[in-house]
């Protein structure tokens, strides 16, 4: 057995009111396929009870087991329950609403997986078919900004850190997760900015999974604002983060030459019209991007 690495991981998805179990399925075939010792274990954030229950088929699955969370503590923090759970020191986090674009998903990380990388992204992909009209805005976002070429990725790649399908060092996890408690939307700016400030390097690799999960046009609007709030109140403790996130680079900028009291000012009037060029049939990403500077300006 010499020269022969033993290679294990521990695959981890959080989820909250949502199905799982084809996704445990999946990656569950993959691994026993490649005949490495894996644990894959899915953390519930107190959910509905027919989605604990629909998920609960997950414990009678060799090698997965399903946790509970006694109250919903947000994404972040469960992922930080989870990562504390595992047997093994390489840890590839994925989002619920995901399924492998590839058969040979885990395969293509197992190279990442025998040379314990420190952080390993793969990718984001949309199907082709766009949804309803009333989830447009979701994936029309998702395509056109996360949906990147690894040749693109790899030329900022601090810039395309997603927590939904990334593989990491267990010690390079605890050292930069956010470590709160609460529901907290835009943190993967946070865990991007985290590994630079720490000099941890970013390997981007051609290795997607499809996002499902596509929100409802109004439902994803309050969440990018969530964002932005978020990014707020990280920029207050932490300036450098704008090196690592395009619209806090451009609030620095209006900072820098005095003119946020300008941008708050015209937002103001025509916020309105914005939201509404936003949310039609046919959204503009770019008035997406000028809300979010003038709603940033505005808090």
């Amino acid at each position: 057995m010499q020269g022969i690495k033993l290679r294990m991981l521990s695959v981890l998805i959080p989820t909250y009111n949502y199905n799982v179990v084809t996704l445990v399925k999946q990656i569950k075939q993959q691994c026993d396929a490649l005949g490495i010792l894996y644990e894959i274990i899915a953390a519930d954030d107190f959910s509905d009870k027919e989605y604990i229950l629909d998920n609960s088929i997950i414990n009678s699955l060799e090698n997965c087991r399903l946790i509970e969370n006694s109250s919903n503590m947000g994404r972040t923090y469960t992922r930080r329950l989870l990562a504390e759970t595992t047997q093994y020191d390489m840890l590839l986090f994925l989002d619920a609403d995901v399924l492998p674009v590839k058969e040979t998903f885990i395969k293509d990380y197992l190279p990442y997986i025998n040379d314990k990388a420190p952080a390993v992204f793969g990718g984001y992909a949309y199907t082709p078919e766009p949804p309803k009209k009333n989830r447009i805005l979701r994936y029309k976002y998702g395509r056109c900004r996360e949906e990147k070429p690894v040749d693109i990725r790899k030329q900022n790649p601090y810039g395309f850190v997603f927590s939904g399908n990334i593989l990491l060092r267990k010690d390079v996890f605890m050292e930069n997760n956010f470590n709160g408690k609460g529901k907290f939307y835009g943190l993967d700016v946070w865990f991007s900015y985290s590994l630079f400030r720490s000099g941890v390097p970013v390997i981007q690799i051609d290795n997607p999974i499809y996002h499902l999960g596509i929100e409802e046009n109004e439902v994803f609007f309050k969440k990018a604002l969530d964002s932005v709030a978020t990014k707020k109140q990280l920029m207050e403790s932490f300036p450098e983060i704008g090196m690592v996130n395009p619209l806090m680079k451009s609030y620095r900028l209006l900072q820098k030459y005095r003119l946020t009291a300008i941008v708050k000012a015209g937002f103001k009037l025509t916020e309105p019209l914005m939201r509404k060029m936003i949310l039609k049939n046919n959204p503009s990403l770019f008035i997406l991007d000028i809300y979010r500077l003038g709603y940033l300006c505005s808090l």
